[in-house]
């Protein structure tokens, strides 16, 4: 996870790009307590997106917008995949380190 925010000086916007390894999987979660809603662009691979239990199909130059409350997951398919994610307002935390634990992202307001 590459986090943009601080470099584009934004304040109200998160930006971060993520890769994925194929067969890659966060744990799912929501943004209920953040507040913050998010828009999920693929760049390269395919990918399913699983929002509130529906599977959305996802290949590369297509995006996805989620309500704050709605619980999300990535699935990545069998190549690596690459995404923006997008999130408004900007989460509370600003840096991130890539998780070593598979089914986490870093700490950046992206577990829920």
């Amino acid at each position: 996870m590459r986090p943009l925010t601080d470099s584009l000086d934004s304040e109200q916007v998160g930006v971060s790009i993520a890769r994925c390894e194929p067969g890659w999987r966060n744990r799912p979660h929501d943004h209920t307590a953040e507040d913050h809603e998010e828009i999920y662009v693929l760049l390269e691979g395919e990918a399913t997106v699983v929002i509130d239990d529906e599977s959305v199909e996802l290949e590369a130059g297509d995006a996805v917008w989620i309500p704050p409350t709605a619980t999300r997951q990535i699935r990545n398919g069998d190549v690596e995949s690459a995404f923006i994610l997008v999130s408004a307002p900007a989460s509370q935390c600003r840096t991130a380190t890539c998780a070593d634990e598979p089914g986490s992202w870093a700490t950046n307001g992206f577990i829920g």
